[in-house]
């Protein structure tokens, strides 16, 4: 199964001021193209941290996506920690400079800085916005805000769906996580490539547990999901 890492890069989202949503939508929509998900990770605009992750963190999966910071604001870094983290200059990408000074020709200069790429990049189209992300290595970069971070996420979405997507069963039971442990542990021996996890919830009407069982591995799934959901049948039964 090919493994992903997410990056989320921003003041405002390690301060709380700004919700992670960039981080678990990619995430569902990296496991629907068969990834499995390793790490959501949110870091400052800072370019010693975001090169020393993206360093480390990059050689250890399969893909990478880091969102933030392409802006041309003092806090929006990411060009800078990309090139450092793999140890390349900063280059002009000449056409997409081009088009940005034709795009803006109130301030042609300030867009052009969106084209300083980490030498041997690709740039990737921004179709709702001016700064565009770019791939190097096997690291995507796409803006922060989120509704230009999901259309240009759309763009390179083909040339990232290569594995069997990664589909889940799921069912809520009236019932705790004490009274169902033992399928859950039971499961995980019968089925070692299948991913099983239980999320509790209470409220005044009582204690409810959803599992939610995942592989991208359709046969695995059934067998695994007709097996769990006879035995949870029988536990709750009465419950």
């Amino acid at each position: 199964m090919a493994s992903a890492a997410i990056l989320t890069i921003g003041n405002e989202l390690v301060s709380g001021d700004t919700p992670n949503t960039n981080g678990s939508w990619l995430a569902a929509r990296l496991e629907s193209l068969g990834f499995s998900v390793h790490l959501i990770a949110a870091l400052p605009d800072d370019i010693g941290r975001v090169s020393s992750f993206v360093r480390a963190q990059a050689a250890e999966v399969d893909t990478m996506v880091v969102t933030g910071g392409l802006g041309g604001t003092p806090d929006d870094l990411t060009r800078e920690a990309l090139a450092a983290a793999f140890e390349v200059p900063q280059v002009e990408e000449v056409e997409v400079a081009a088009a940005l000074r034709a795009r803006f020709p109130s301030d042609p200069e300030y867009a052009a800085r969106w084209a300083q790429l980490p030498e041997g990049s690709r740039p990737l189209e921004n179709p709702l916005g001016g700064a565009p992300g770019f791939m190097i290595q096997n690291v995507y970069v796409l803006p922060g805000l989120p509704s230009e971070m999901e259309a240009m996420f759309g763009l390179v979405e083909p040339e990232l769906g290569r594995a069997e997507p990664i589909t889940s069963w799921r069912r809520i039971y009236r019932t705790t996580e004490s009274r169902i442990v033992r399928v859950l542990q039971a499961m995980g021996e019968r089925h070692p490539g299948v991913l099983v996890g239980s999320y509790p919830s209470f409220s005044p009407d009582g204690s409810q547990v959803e599992v939610v069982v995942k592989s991208n591995d359709p046969a695995a799934l059934a067998t695994a999901t007709a097996w769990i959901e006879a035995e949870l049948d029988e536990v709750t039964r009465g419950s």
